[in-house]
């Protein structure tokens, strides 16, 4: 990629916060499920930001889950502007996995950090640094509006997923039964992201 992010970057799972505590983040995206616990790993992390948002990994209404908002996006994004402010600032994004809602987020705060960088150059640099990427629509289609990027987002999206789908074809069922349909058949219908 021609233009590289003006701070560091990485995505991870709850899992593997641990491993990232030497990491030097100066600020910390945290997004978990509505009831699960703060991580216990942020106690081995030195001083950072850090952004707590709670919402279920979703596109689409679903009973009793709570779906992204446009006030989780607007917090997102208010919460990169803090990072163009530091020289030297490191984001770590993650969620539970590290697939879905934490590479979204990242994508959302490189566009708004990138406002020339194309939308394909800046979902391959998120998959550069997560190969599962896979981010969450809903959040991309917000995020999409709010910066003005007519769309470009979530069609870029489309392709990694198809992407995804052609090198990981299981992943098609997997999102189906977690009714992410609108995903699976966007990418469907895509030419895969190049990169």
């Amino acid at each position: 990629m021609a233009s590289h992010p003006p701070f560091g970057i990485t995505v991870c799972g709850i899992e593997e916060l641990g491993g990232h505590a030497a990491l030097g983040a100066t600020h910390v995206l945290s997004i978990l499920d509505p009831d699960y616990p703060v991580p216990e790993a942020f106690g081995q992390y030195g001083e950072h930001a850090r952004l707590e948002r709670r919402f279920h990994d979703i596109i689409d209404p679903m009973p009793g889950m709570i779906l992204p908002s446009p006030a989780d996006v607007d917090a997102v994004l208010s919460f990169g502007r803090l990072l163009q402010a530091e020289a030297a600032a490191m984001l770590l994004v993650h969620c539970h996995a590290g697939v879905s809602r934490s590479t979204a987020s990242m994508v959302l705060i490189l566009a708004q950090a990138m406002p020339h960088v194309s939308a394909a150059e800046i979902i391959g640099t998120v998959y550069g640094i997560r190969e599962k990427a896979w981010p969450n629509l809903r959040l991309l289609e917000m995020g999409d509006a709010r910066l003005g990027r007519g769309g470009s987002l979530v069609e870029a999206a489309f392709g990694l997923y198809r992407l995804q789908l052609e090198r990981r074809p299981q992943i098609a069922d997997f999102m189906l039964g977690e009714g992410r349909g609108r995903e699976v058949a966007g990418g469907r219908v895509s030419p895969p992201l190049r990169l």
